[in-house]
């Protein structure tokens, strides 16, 4: 071999042996460097089979329907979105939105049901419903039609299956193989069988019909959304631009009127359920108990009361069983679980933190099952023949998320951690009667993996393994893989909050490093402390030279109702105190150099990154701001109100919670980045924004995403914000100095 040969295949082995660096290109590309991931697990109904959702390795965010059995084999692929639909059609605006509000961004199947029976499933695809048949092996569309079919599902009972098309509700008969319209009068102001906006995007309810058990009833809402005002967006795309008209419904002005119906479905009758005489009211929560009633979960508009009535499908007559209270407001949840004798299980933080309750068929307590300064997550399933409920939540440390049991037939047991490891537990999906379970295992150093277990923890077999060996997407980037340091600070009343800290790659004490502070710190949303695997661009910026931060604030959820409602009726007060207590601990570190000190967040972390400069003048060298609320006033009832009531009620509270009343303090370089089709927090809060700097000459940057709604979806535009984002700190921080 020649010298230039030799030397050519010297270099090409130290090139092959020098380890990656993690780059934003690699980032956002396939397959995904988290490696593969199980998602949307369910059991058959006789818990022989598990299916799930998992990306294409070419293309992680098409999403195929695989299975495993239970008891061995590898898993399979038990339907291939491109091969039932090579291409997909343009979603409709209204999937659009669902999707935009359920916060899915993939393509391909992206939901599924399961029959009672365990014959069959149902799929959206193609703005079609396709039904797959376990026996046949084959997957068939239940309709062709120009107008998309959403929110599909199969009845308990396993003869219809139900969906909307254009705001009716409609249902097809499997046995018969036609359809009906169980309503006609949809369009325009009227919805049937749907949840309105604020019920998909802030209160966990996205279906506005329910079968009954035994497939006899169907319960739907009727929503009627004259009294909200049109507004006028403009949705601003690449190729032009359209007039979307949205009733959005602003905090203080007037939400949709809402009924529910119950229709006999074998004789055509319906009822009207009486949900009392007030009429400002939300429809939380419906469910179908074991005796046939249905269960209704109704919230005042100030949510700070919640009753639960119990209404009869053949008259509608209602009566309230239980009603709770609060003071500042009450968090919705899914945990009514009904058992078969109808007493029933219930959460409540009327102690100052989740716990659960037992009461009987007509609303009386039975017992207390849990209590104690921890704090349950959700109630995951029940196991009646030994009377054990099985919980997700944590009872030592806020930071990990654990499954536990306790007796429910006994009061008073103490609850036993059913799961193990330091790290965070999720997508728990209970087999029959509660023997078996799934679920997704992450840590600081554990990508997910997701596996099945028996009640008592132990692991019967992986679904996913998804081991972090040569073989991973990630392998190549290990070495150079930053484990983030976690500790506590004080705030001002004594709270204890956690942090977590990257430090830069090559980290060298004796250096002065600039540092950017990720915030959220909002009520409602999952913590950025969670000791599980983090996303990795957290890696993209400790790897470029920054000390990275993370601090959850007051206001942030899971540790307790005092410590979430400490921001009731003054958001951007104690959140802005706590982040800047840790902007104080970052300027106290001898390698941090204090002044380049940067802040950066989306959403509530994009009025966050406003807020706290603006409240510390200078403190801070650049902030970049995504998809900020700046008024409160522009956002949605349900939020808006449960933290802050009405600007008719607290305008004080909404003129300092503001972000146009501290503009005197507008010193930090900032970056404001937004969605121009925003249907969630609108444009106009921008763009309002851009208006009052320009006319009080103070300067700012902008980068706007055509086309582009809460969340910068797609693989070249994320690259793009990413990138977009790390320059300006670039600029601004200089990490090479």
């Amino acid at each position: 071999m020649s010298p230039a040969l030799l030397l050519l295949a010297s270099l090409t082995l130290a090139q092959e042996a020098e380890p990656a660096a993690l780059t934003i290109e690699r980032l956002f590309a396939s397959p995904d460097l988290d490696g593969p991931e199980a998602t949307a697990t369910r059991f058959s109904p006789d818990g022989g089979l598990i299916t799930f959702l998992q990306g294409k390795e070419e293309d992680a965010s098409v999403h195929d329907l695989w299975a495993i059995d239970v008891d061995g084999g590898e898993p399979f692929l038990l339907v291939d979105s491109r091969e039932l639909v090579p291409e997909e059609r343009e979603l409709s605006e209204a999937e659009i939105q669902l999707r935009e509000r359920a916060r899915i961004t993939g393509s391909g199947i992206v939901a599924y049901d399961w029959d009672a029976q365990g014959n069959a499933l149902l799929f959206p695809l193609d703005g079609d419903v396709f039904y797959y048949d376990l026996e046949s092996g084959t997957a068939r569309r239940l309709m062709e039609t120009s107008a998309a079919e959403t929110d599909s599902r199969i009845s308990p009972g396993g003869r219809y299956v139900g969906y909307i098309r254009d705001q009716d509700l409609f249902v097809h008969d499997l046995e018969g193989g036609n359809e009906w319209p169980i309503t006609s009068e949809g369009g325009d102001t009227l919805s049937y069988g749907m949840a309105e906006f604020v019920a998909q995007e802030e209160m966990g309810r996205s279906t506005g019909y329910w079968f009954s058990p035994d497939d006899r009833y169907v319960a739907f809402t009727e929503i009627d959304e004259s009294a909200i005002p049109v507004s006028y967006r403009v949705d601003i795309q690449g190729d032009g631009a359209s007039i979307a008209e949205q009733r959005y419904p602003y905090a203080g002005e007037a939400n949709v009127g809402i009924r529910l119906f119950i229709e006999n479905l074998e004789t055509g009758v319906r009822v009207e359920a009486d949900l009392g005489d007030e009429a400002d009211i939300y429809l939380a929560r419906v469910n179908w108990t074991p005796a046939g009633q249905v269960a209704v979960q109704r919230q005042n508009r100030a949510q700070t009361r919640l009753d639960l009535l119990l209404a009869d499908p053949e008259t509608g007559e209602s009566t309230v069983i239980l009603t709770e209270t609060d003071p500042a407001w009450i968090n919705l949840t899914n945990d009514l679980i009904f058992l078969n004798d109808n007493s029933f299980l219930w959460t409540s933080e009327r102690s100052g933190f989740r716990h659960i309750y037992h009461y009987d068929s007509a609303g009386g307590l039975i017992a207390q099952i849990t209590d104690g300064e921890w704090q349950i997550n959700a109630i995951e399933g029940v196991d009646p023949d030994s009377g054990r409920v099985y919980f997700s939540g944590w009872m030592r440390d806020a930071r990990q998320r654990h499954l536990y049991s306790v007796s429910y037939a006994q009061a008073g047991e103490t609850p036993v951690q059913v799961t193990s490891g330091q790290g965070w537990w999720s997508g728990i999906s209970m087999g029959p009667a509660a023997q078996t379970f799934v679920a997704s295992f992450s840590g600081p150093t554990t990508p997910p993996n997701t596996a099945l277990y028996d009640a008592s923890g132990e692991r019967l077999r992986w679904i996913e393994e998804n081991a972090l060996n040569g073989d991973h997407p990630y392998a190549p980037f290990l070495d150079h893989h930053i484990t983030p340091q976690r500790g506590t600070l004080a705030a001002s009343d004594g709270s204890e909050l956690h942090y977590v800290m990257y430090l830069p790659s090559g980290f060298d004490p004796a250096r002065e490093y600039p540092a950017i502070i990720h915030v959220y710190g909002g009520p409602g949303v999952g913590r950025r402390t969670r000791l599980n695997w983090a996303p990795l661009d957290h890696q993209v910026f400790a790897q470029a030279g920054y000390v990275y931060f993370m601090l959850d604030n007051r206001g942030t959820p899971d540790r307790g109702h005092a410590f979430e409602t400490a921001l009731h009726r003054a958001m951007g007060g104690v959140e802005v105190e706590d982040q800047l207590a840790g902007l104080a601990f970052l300027q106290s570190l001898d390698f941090v150099a204090d002044n380049r000190i940067g802040i950066w967040g989306w959403s509530y972390g994009g009025y966050m990154s406003l807020m706290t400069p603006l409240q510390a003048p200078g403190a801070f060298a650049a902030a970049v701001s995504g998809a900020p609320v700046t008024d409160w006033a522009l956002y949605d009832t349900h939020y808006t109100e449960r933290y802050m009531g009405t600007p008719q009620n607290n305008p004080e509270g909404y003129e300092q919670s503001s972000v146009f009343a501290h503009l005197d303090g507008w010193e930090t370089p900032v970056l404001i980045m937004h969605g121009m089709a925003d249907d969630n927090v609108v444009f106009e809060n921008s763009t309002r924004l851009f208006n009052t700097l320009q006319e009080r000459d103070l300067p700012f940057e902008m980068m706007t995403y055509p086309g582009q709604r809460h969340g910068i979806r797609g693989e070249m535009r994320s690259r793009h914000r990413l990138r977009t984002m790390l320059d300006f700190f670039d600029r601004h921080l200089q990490p090479g100095e």
